[in-house]
């Protein structure tokens, strides 16, 4: 009952901040269309982001989550005498190793950048290229502050704080936004803007943690590269992180290459994609990587206790919250893509061509969404047991299934096709997962899995049945209020729609006694007693 009480109350506050930071990334897109929209220098913007932001879930975020948190607790849970210092040494030796590396790739990547950004964009225009190469070199900083960043996140994460490193996406996103509005007009060029306000940004959120990690007091600070070579703990991070870097190269790959391919479609792709993804990503964020991160600790106490009924129901409702969430989610979108762009995007920058383009990719990406959310959910229960090289190797299955249905499919179906492999391998890569989950006996995968999929099938039903009314009324509703402004035309369909969607799949929730549903009614009812 703890742990329970600890998930919901930690992650309804994670999910409060992630909303928020979502929103405001949100935003930034919104910003990011209103000044560029999916022009030649929008792409350039996108391409240069992702270099350095690919080389961050690579080696920090991906890194600190499934290395350092573990073995961090490792050290947390030890009583003898020399406990406390070994774990100063530990966390100062994993702080320089973390800045020395990234100090490293920054140079590297700041001096080779004519060489790197050139590779993602077909164009031939001399100008936009340079425009790409100067870019990079201005964010690729950010990758180290950011690397600080999830250091700093890794440190409150394990000692259960959760708050501050939730905060921190907020500022970022807010920095990217206001640079953009005040130094577009003394710059080249809008592009420029956003870059200066993605590093300014990557500072603030590694030195806004700052004062909260010093508080635990597991910080003293950097130490020589001799001792952070040697430490036992570094050198166990180390050995995790060699083989889930190797899958989440895999996997990161899968945006390098898949950005390589739009590079060379039309202009406007690799923008597009963004945009689409940033709508996922807000419905992904709020839910999947709040429970994920949330159910990571909790999952590793009860797996190092032995307590698996514990950690096989922890598991099983983590999953069946997010086919609730995802599945409505998914068919809601579905029928109201364009409505939900328009009015999001739509500006003098962003016209009826770049709204086609977006939609044509958010109906594929939307399409994966359930499969992403549950990998972000099943991921953590291997983590937890110290298990890397399984998740590793089913990136890379999924990597070479993304990779070979992207060569096939951008060619016929440009966007929509790179959109659609995406959601493909993501759907190969949840059912990898759960088949080597099945090595460890003392997980009940074949409960687990049956629950879940007889969940989320009475979920597709349920949300098929809610979405049949809601087609209805938007053909209705449209037409009436086509004349009006984007707010009221795009934005009074999208508002009656999702009430009526709501209103019927809340009530055969109602009717069934759905198990989650009721869960949740009651936690409600006895925080009101």
């Amino acid at each position: 009952m703890k742990n329970h009480r600890s998930l919901m109350v930690s992650g309804v506050s994670l999910s409060i901040l992630t909303l928020a930071s979502r929103v405001l990334g949100l935003l930034r897109e919104i910003t990011k269309a209103r000044f560029l929209g999916t022009s030649v220098y929008a792409d350039a913007f996108a391409i240069a982001f992702m270099i350095p932001n690919l080389l961050r879930r690579l080696f920090a975020e991906n890194s600190i989550s499934v290395a350092f948190i573990p073995t961090f607790r490792d050290f947390l849970s030890r009583s003898d005498e020399n406990a406390a210092t070994e774990t100063k040494a530990f966390v100062s030796a994993t702080l320089t190793l973390v800045t020395f590396l990234t100090a490293i790739v920054v140079t590297i990547g700041i001096v080779f950048s004519p060489i790197i950004a050139p590779l993602f964009y077909k164009g031939d225009e001399s100008e936009a290229i340079k425009e790409m190469i100067l870019l990079t070199r201005i964010m690729f900083p950010y990758l180290f502050f950011i690397s600080l960043a999830a250091f700093f996140q890794g440190v409150l994460n394990g000692v259960r704080i959760f708050a501050p490193s939730g905060f921190t996406p907020i500022l970022f996103n807010a920095i990217v936004v206001g640079a953009t509005y005040i130094l577009s007009p003394h710059m080249e060029n809008p592009a420029r803007a956003m870059a200066v306000g993605v590093t300014a940004g990557g500072i603030v959120q590694a030195f806004f943690q700052l004062p909260f990690v010093l508080k635990t007091k597991w910080l003293t600070g950097l130490s020589s590269l001799k001792k952070t070579f040697t430490n036992k703990g570094t050198r166990r991070v180390c050995a995790l992180i060699v083989p889930t870097i190797i899958g989440m190269a895999a996997y990161q790959l899968n945006d390098a290459v898949s950005t390589a391919l739009a590079g060379n479609a039309e202009t406007g792709t690799v923008s597009s994609l963004q945009y689409s993804l940033r709508l996922q990503e807000l419905i992904l964020g709020i839910f999947a990587v709040s429970i994920g991160t949330v159910i990571l600790p909790d999952l590793s106490a009860l797996a190092k206790k032995d307590k698996w009924n514990d950690f096989n129901e922890m598991l099983s409702k983590s999953m069946k919250i997010i086919a609730l969430i995802a599945l409505p989610v998914t068919f809601f979108s579905l029928i109201c893509g364009r409505e939900i762009i328009s009015l999001i995007y739509k500006s003098n920058k962003f016209g009826e061509q770049s709204i086609l383009m977006t939609l044509h990719a958010f109906r594929f990406h939307i399409a994966g969404l359930f499969f992403i959310a549950l990998n972000r959910i099943v991921s953590p229960a291997f983590y937890a047991q110290g298990d890397t090289r399984s998740p590793t190797v089913a990136g890379i299955f999924g990597f070479f299934v993304n990779i070979a249905l992207a060569l096939a499919l951008v060619s016929p179906f440009g966007g929509g096709g790179i959109a659609l492999a995406l959601s493909v391998a993501s759907f190969m890569n949840t059912v990898a997962l759960l088949f080597f989950l099945r090595r460890n006996k003392k997980i009940n995968v074949k409960s687990v899995t049956t629950g879940t999929v007889l969940y989320a099938a009475k979920i597709t039903i349920f949300s098929i049945l809610a979405a049949i009314p809601t087609y209805f009324l938007r053909s209705l509703v449209l037409p009436r209020v086509s004349s009006f402004g984007k707010i009221v035309s795009q934005g009074v369909p999208l508002v009656l729609c999702a009430l009526i969607f709501a209103i019927f799949g809340i009530a055969l929730l109602f009717v069934t006694h759905d198990e989650i549903l009721s869960v949740i009614t009651e936690k409600v009812k006895n925080r009101k007693r």
